[in-house]
């Protein structure tokens, strides 16, 4: 039969929950039969337990009514065949978080340098301390003073301490959240299981097996099951076996239904036969979960998605190993590595790569300089111009020397590396998430945050993201009379009427449905698929019901469905006539793709007669055009009789069925748009995005919505196209796409109407890859359907719809809008914009700290042989201050002033000329203060020098106003870093920042602690209240010279450089191109060239961004339980494991041309729509 079900016995009832005695069948029995795949299972299945109806009595359930849902029965089936959640794997212990932190390059030279000069200090060689040995110890009055060298070296291993601790419990803190967060999304993932013969929805966590789940088109199956009835239901396997072809599922040939794979067509009942560990995904997920040895054995070969197996290597450089494991329970980590990410590295990533191997090599060549000048000198000097002999007792004391001036050469280095800057794009990305998610925007990967502020172009869906998605039928071409409005049903004929009714009922999903409203006077609940709940609701306004002659047609009794698909664009159902005398099939779809199969229509009187090509066109120019000129969706419905006595068609003659038809009606169903949308869209317009309609409804309906929501502007030359005009435009004879014809199209498109999911695929990948206009462009798209996934993945940001959008666009998506509605995306340009100020803002700040603190320590020790600024100073500077900066100007909220301005896009330079020019006049001010106090400010105060100080001299007033006025200096230009646009007022809206206010204040007391009561270990000693006046005052001066700054306009400074470029293609050498790295990994191919140790410190910049997507939690303030339980359907849907084979194979070890990438990303699309959906003939199309 062709519509496949399992029989069952009349009056199987509820399974009672109390029986007694062990079930029929046990984990290890179905655990073997879900190994097996079609011929083998069917086989299996017929020789031990008759069928599926067997199987589902010894699982003791009714595969209509279901379980009764009785807790003694449900806690039973866990007992026998487990709970629908996967154990975590054990969180790190702080331990091995403490001990990640200490793996920094930076970290580990201080403490390799803080080691030695701690072990020189307690070493007192006999004679050391003669007049031979130099002035060591000259100028140091008390004896106990000398004994005191200990305490620099102490002072730093305590500073790297407190930064290694900082970092290892913030780690511990957002794996304990993450796994909270965890907890939550477990909670939220529903499934439609049957209990007690009601379809109730579920936590997926809840389901048991025993249990009849009903799956459809678009579900991510959460546990292993065997079918029990089916229409037309076809699966996308590949997330298991790596086969991209979709596999038809049948009771004849292939009922197994394995969980994390995607249902891509038809819909159906299945009986749940294993859960959690014991389901296939549960058995890989216990693979990988085993412990290294095993996990390299077995994951040693894992298909792409077209074919090629790769060789996966378990990746073993410091980068892979330090952020393996951050997120706590996916192991899969290490096999996601292999695959470089879904996309290239987001803008900001590449940027900031690019910038941190610039200032690091700086920093390495100023530290090395230091180095070799301080000890050329000591050496000069010493034995040189003062001539004396080395003696092997002073031995130990020149090493103590040289240690001394290794520390001063690591300080610099430690000051140039931006140490604050990871965390500083950690906190602005997950505090800007914190806050997206109460603007209805939840981001599964974090870089797509900011990669959104520079969205050029936005590719939107219309129904439910621009419209309402609450459908009404509001016009109908009934009986050869076009009603404007709802007809009353006495004018109707009965024989139209009780066909139209059938049709509707029967050719829908039976889990649409209209509910009563919620509350009293409120508006009836739509279920399910919205278009087919507008079909509903006009059956209901024409006084008629439709769930009796669903009570009458069972599911299981329809005999045959094709549902639903973009290629198709219909959906039919047959019935066999119970008398007898053949089939009946209703269908319903697009009314010009429906219409071109009708040979008859339903006249006045409700009889046949003949629908002529000439009728039709006709039809469409008084009735459908003019409908869809109202911006209203058309659909026909209509039918086809096959008499008995030309025998059984054959069904998958998909041509010769759905043919022949006759037509009952054509309805116009109305989806307003949403109000606030004209708004936004003028937003996005103003904020220089150009926002697109991809829609697969009637060019007509496309281009009236399109005009009211404000993309389409009268009087303005741009283009509506149908995918088959498109299409036409942009291919070659070979119908190959062409990057030169599709930029003359897309440039000044708007509308893309009547397109497949390919389309939608070509014309992102095309934007994406277009170079006509100045800056390439960023691309945003929103999405609902299943086969939206390609296009989803290969976008910039992928936006999928929290509501109307399926587990398969949700997994394909970086923003899920949990509203569904394009406001929500207008507020993520917005913090992604903010997101990326803000790292400006710090990297203003931190670059301003760096440049002055460099150009101090080099300059100072190079003329004075010790720098001013002292290593624990330094660290306090660089890595705690810096910190709390990082704190203050990434917590910045947005404005809708970000809106005013044009997208940075890929190639804006992170630092610009504004903001190099206030970097450098800042640091102009800040080196003449420091300076001037450095050589003349023993006068000023009328103190003491604190210059060549002998090797243990106790801290001196000189060089602790110094490092104090360095401080004041940078906590006023902390305010003044909060604009980099070149604003006057600095302090605009602070108030509403109190995170900025407190870290301030905060600094400012610390700082004064430090100072008073700092001591030796700081190399401070307590200045008077005239001392610190003086250096607040300084400080203050910083704001006053900010004013001065921003006076000099920027383009009369022609000197001024960019930094932090996006890399250009042309600037990747043709060699590196091929190998399929994008243009912003060219950055990281300069790390790998040379002086690997130092840039891995570097490179932990990255890695840091990567490892904040467990941040993420911080969405959830507030969920501290640790044991979350992750569930195997969130396994699949985690965003952090995205399968194999649903990759986009860009592994750059290997070769790819740009068609190969066509090719595998359109692979998901259900392999019936690779072609083109079929568009309208436009021959007779009218404008509005």
């Amino acid at each position: 039969m062709a519509n496949n079900t399992a029989d069952h016995p009349p009056g199987n009832s509820v399974a009672d929950g109390n029986q007694e005695g062990d079930f029929g069948i046990t984990v290890m029995d179905l655990r073997e039969l879900m190994e097996l795949r079609s011929g083998e299972a069917v086989t299996k299945i017929a020789d031990s337990y008759g069928d599926v109806q067997g199987v589902c009595r010894r699982l003791k359930t009714s595969p209509i009514e279901g379980l009764s849902g009785n807790p003694v029965d449900l806690e039973k089936r866990h007992a026998a065949f487990g709970k629908n959640f996967i154990p975590p794997k054990k969180p790190k212990s702080f331990l091995a978080l403490v001990w990640e932190a200490l793996q920094d390059v930076t970290l580990i030279i201080l403490e390799i340098a803080a080691v030695i000069s701690l072990g020189l200090s307690f070493y007192h060689p006999p004679g050391g301390d003669s007049e031979l040995c130099g002035e060591t110890a000259s100028g140091v009055e008390d004896e106990g003073e000398a004994q005191a060298g200990w305490i620099e070296g102490a002072a730093i291993l305590f500073s790297v301490a407190i930064v290694v601790l900082v970092t290892a419990f913030n780690d511990w803190s957002k794996e304990k959240q993450f796994r909270g967060l965890q907890n939550r999304i477990e909670q939220e993932q529903k499934f439609t299981v049957i209990r007690k013969g009601q379809v109730i929805q579920i936590p997926v966590s809840e389901l048991v097996t025993g249990d009849i789940a009903q799956i459809k088109y678009g579900d991510l199956l959460p546990a292993d099951g065997i079918l029990i009835q089916g229409n037309d239901l076809k699966i996308d396997e590949s997330s298991l076996t790596g086969e991209s072809d979709q596999v038809r599922k049948s009771l004849e040939k292939d009922p197994m239904l394995l969980s994390g794979t995607h249902v891509m067509e038809g819909s159906g009942r299945m009986v749940v036969s294993a859960v959690g560990l014991n389901s296939q995904t549960g058995i890989i997920f216990t693979l990988l979960g085993a412990g290294d040895s095993d996990e390299e054995k077995k994951i040693k070969k894992a298909k792409t998605q077209d074919g090629i197996a790769l060789e996966i290597q378990p990746l073993k450089s410091d980068e892979a190993v330090e952020s393996e494991e951050k997120e706590p329970e996916v192991e899969v980590k290490r096999v996601k590595k292999v695959q470089v990410n879904k996309k290239e590295k987001s803008v900001l990533q590449g940027k900031l790569t690019k910038l941190a191997v610039q200032i690091g090599k700086a920093g390495l060549i100023m530290s090395a300089l230091t180095v070799i000048i301080l000890i050329l000198y000591f050496v000069i000097d010493t034995f040189g111009v003062q001539g004396r002999p080395w003696l092997k007792e002073c031995t130990p004391i020149y090493i103590q020397y040289f240690v001394k001036f290794f520390i001063i050469g690591v300080t610099v280095l430690v000051v140039a590396v931006p140490e604050g800057l990871p965390l500083a794009v950690t906190i602005s990305l997950a505090y800007s998430v914190k806050k997206m998610m109460k603007d209805n925007n939840l981001v599964r990967h974090l870089d797509a945050c900011e990669t959104m502020g520079n969205a050029t172009t936005i590719c939107s869906d219309k129904t439910g993201t621009l419209t309402m998605n609450r459908m009404t039928v509001v016009q109908a071409y009934l009986g050869d009379t076009h009603y404007k409005k709802v007809p009353e049903p006495d004018v109707i004929k009965p024989f139209t009427l009780e066909i139209m009714v059938n049709s509707i009922a029967i050719n829908s999903a039976y889990t649409t449905k209209i509910l009563s409203p919620e509350k009293e006077g409120g508006l009836p609940r739509h279920v399910g698929n919205k278009t087919e709940c507008s079909l509903l609701g006009f059956v209901l306004e024409l006084k008629r019901d439709y769930q009796p002659i669903r009570d009458e047609i069972p599911e299981e009794n329809l005999y045959k469905v094709y549902t639903f698909n973009s290629s198709r664009k219909s959906m039919s159902t047959v019935l066999k006539n119970t008398d007898g005398s053949g089939f009946r099939m209703y269908s319903k779809g697009a009314s010009e793709i429906v219409l071109r199969k009708c040979s008859h229509i339903l006249n006045t009187n409700g009889e046949p007669r003949i629908f002529k090509p000439k009728d039709r066109d006709e039809m469409v120019k008084n009735v459908i055009e003019p409908m869809a000129c109202d911006g209203l969706r058309t659909i026909c419905v209509a039918y086809r009789d096959f008499p008995a006595e030309a025998g059984e068609p054959n069904w998958d003659n998909e041509a010769d069925i759905l043919d022949e038809l006759t037509c009952i009606c054509v309805v116009g169903i109305e989806d307003p748009v949403r109000h606030e949308v004209p708004d936004a869209i003028l937003k996005c317009q103003k904020a220089g995005i150009t926002v697109r309609m991809v829609t697969g409804d009637n060019i007509n309906t496309a281009r009236a919505i399109a005009t009211k929501c404000g993309i389409l502007l009268p009087g303005e030359d741009f283009l509506c196209l149908e995918g088959k005009e498109f299409n036409q435009l942009i291919r070659n004879d070979q119908g190959e796409v062409e990057q030169e014809r599709l930029d003359k199209v897309w440039p000044k498109l708007r509308v893309l109407a009547r397109s497949s999911p390919t389309d939608k695929h070509t014309l992102v990948k095309g934007i994406m890859d277009s170079t006509v206009l100045e800056t390439r462009q960023v691309v945003a798209v929103t999405g609902d359907g299943t086969n939206d996934g390609p296009a989803l993945k290969k976008a910039d940001v992928g936006f999928a719809m929290g509501i109307a959008g399926t587990d398969v666009a949700k997994e394909a998506s970086d923003i899920i809008l949990t509203d569904d509605n394009f406001t929500s995306i207008v507020k993520a340009v917005m913090w992604g914009r903010n997101v990326y100020d803000s790292i400006s803002k710090f990297l203003q700040f931190q670059l301003t700290v760096n440049v002055v603190a460099v150009i101090v320590a080099f300059t100072g020790a190079c003329i004075t042989q010790d720098s001013p600024l002292k290593a624990v100073q330094m660290l306090w500077v660089n890595l705690i201050m810096d910190t709390l900066a990082s704190l203050a100007l990434a917590t910045e909220p947005p404005t809708e002033s970000l809106l005013l301005r044009k997208p940075y896009g890929r190639n804006k330079p992170l630092i610009s000329r504004t903001m190099m020019k206030n970097i450098l006049g800042h640091a102009v001010y800040q080196l003449t203060i420091i300076f001037t106090l450095l050589f003349a400010g023993e006068n000023f105060f009328n103190i003491d020098s604190g210059r060549n100080a002998p090797l243990h001299s106790p801290p001196s007033e000189h060089y602790t106003i110094v490092f104090n006025v360095f401080v004041m200096m940078q906590l006023f230009n902390e305010i003044n870093a909060r604009k980099i646009h070149g604003e006057r007022n600095v302090f605009e809206a602070i108030y509403r920042n109190p995170i900025f206010c407190s870290v301030v204040m905060g600094t400012f007391i610390l700082q004064i602690v430090i100072v008073q009561f700092g001591g030796k270990p700081f190399s401070c000693t307590a200045l008077s209240i005239d001392q610190w006046l003086w250096c607040v005052f300084i400080g203050v001066g910083e704001l006053l010279w900010g004013q001065l700054i921003t006076a000099i306009p920027t383009h009369r400074l022609k000197f001024l450089k960019e930094a932090g470029h996006g890399t250009h293609k042309e600037d990747v050498p043709e060699n590196e191109m091929n190998e399929g790295d994008d243009e912003i990994d060219h950055a990281e191919m300069e790390l790998r060239r040379g002086q690997v140790l130092w840039f891995r410190g570097l490179n932990r910049i990255q890695t840091q961004i990567k490892v904040v997507n467990a941040f993420r939690s911080s969405l959830y303030p507030g969920l501290e339980n640790p044991e979350s339980r992750n569930s195997i359907h969130n396994f699949m849907a985690h965003p952090e494991f995205v399968p194999l084979s649903e990759e986009e194979a860009q592994i750059p070890e290997r070769e790819e041309s740009s068609s190969d990438e066509v090719d595998m990303e359109i692979q998901p699309i259900p392999s019936s729509s690779t072609g083109r959906g079929e568009a309208p003939d436009v021959s007779h199309e009218t404008s509005c």
